[in-house]
């Protein structure tokens, strides 16, 4: 029986300790004063644990290195995931979007459910004790020293520190800089699944509005759509936030991109025009400022009349076509100009991390140490909104733990 030393509390090392500790002695060490800190506010703290789809759409969903993840997503996949917490007594439900939650709606229930296991399996868990420094000799770690300089020796040893996203949850990107130094390729560390901010000043003007069955497209500084998804976003004092906004964030580097939002994607443009004619006839005689309480939320009215062009003290009964042709347009293709991204501290996930090229993909293994093993966000992987990052997580976490005979 090997001792395994897992370096990390969060669904990645969990799964990793549960899993190593069905063969082998493991020691769970994790900085915080709790297990799974991270998860706790994942999914607005219900914990979109996973993802209902089936398990060759996800791929579709992980923009950063899918294919690294072939071998993980299949040897534990999100069927794997679903019956792994109903077992321990946790159940689930599936909402829009395929997503899965706990039925509670609490990702504590999650977090219970895993350490339960954890202490079931007799797994020693350290916490309140960040890992200082890695030791290693000729290829192979020796031991880890904490930081109130205990040293823990071991035979394998699992990195699962996760990104640099949510600092104040420990994610604070010491996992890179051990990997770093143990001679480890890191990707450039940039947020993932963050919101937008945008160059228009005035958008603050739209500050907590938030918009449902809408189409959010990026395009690129070629006129080309990069992304395309319909759901829900919300305007912010910067710019735009939201599960779609975030998805889309994924996908921008340092290109020109502008965001441009179809108000109106239920209808063509012949339909939308045929209802602005209805509701201009239902207020003819009214001011144009006046005519789109119907279509509109109150908030959005005024900027959409400024964008339009139209006088606002118009009579509706005296818009042209063509005002009204352009108006339609506008509704179909609110534009802003992208700034760039919030900062790394208010991101969900981070993109970048251990260059897939030196991991063994089939065993989660280090190409460069011999006795590591890499699992969840402190690889080179993400992926969109809707339970896909847990589940990567959960997935490499179990196939480096299954892998250490």
């Amino acid at each position: 029986m090997a001792k395994v030393i897992v370096i990390g509390g969060g669904p990645a090392g969990m799964m990793a300790a549960i899993k190593a500790s069905e063969k082998h002695q493991v020691i769970l060490v994790d900085g915080n004063e709790k297990l799974g800190k991270k998860l706790f506010i994942t999914g607005k703290g219900r914990c979109n644990v996973t993802n209902a789809k089936d398990i060759s759409d996800f791929f579709d969903y992980i923009p950063t290195n899918p294919q690294f993840l072939y071998s993980s997503l299949y040897t534990f996949t999100n069927d794997d995931t679903i019956n792994f917490f109903e077992n321990l007594g946790v159940k689930l439900k599936v909402e829009r979007g395929d997503r899965v939650f706990p039925n509670s709606n609490k990702s504590s229930d999650i977090i219970a459910a895993m350490k339960s296991k954890l202490l079931k399996q007799k797994v020693k868990i350290i916490l309140n004790n960040k890992v200082k420094k890695i030791h290693s000799k000729d290829k192979n770690i020796e031991c880890i020293q904490l930081e109130d300089d205990t040293k823990i020796n071991g035979d394998y040893f699992v990195l699962c520190t996760g990104g640099a996203s949510y600092p104040q949850t420990g994610s604070t990107g010491a996992g890179f800089n051990f990997a770093k130094k143990l001679g480890h390729t890191i990707k450039d560390i940039k947020p993932s699944l963050v919101p937008l901010e945008m160059k228009e000043d005035w958008i603050k003007e739209l500050q907590g509005l938030s918009l449902k069955n809408i189409e959010l497209n990026i395009v690129n500084e070629k006129n080309k759509t990069v992304y395309k998804k319909l759901g829900e976003m919300l305007f912010t004092h910067f710019g735009i936030s939201g599960p779609i906004v975030l998805s889309a964030s994924s996908l921008l580097n340092k290109d020109n991109f502008k965001a441009v939002i179809n108000l109106k994607p239920a209808l063509t443009e012949e339909q939308l025009d045929n209802r602005l004619q209805k509701d201009f006839s239902k207020y003819c005689n009214k001011d144009f400022k006046n005519s789109l309480n119907d279509l509109l939320p109150k908030k959005l009215i005024g900027k959409i009349i400024e964008l339009s062009g139209i006088n606002p003290d118009k009579k509706v009964n005296s818009i042209t076509k063509k005002e009204r042709k352009h108006l339609g347009y506008i509704l179909q293709n609110l534009t802003f100009n992208i700034k760039g991204k919030r900062p790394l501290s208010e991101a969900i996930v981070t993109s970048g991390g251990v260059d897939v090229l030196e991991i063994d993909p089939s065993t989660m293994k280090s190409k460069k140490i011999n006795n590591l093993y890499f699992a969840g966000e402190v690889i080179d992987v993400d992926g969109f909104t809707g339970g896909f990052n847990i589940q990567i997580a959960l997935s490499t976490g179990y196939l480096a733990g299954m892998s250490i005979e």
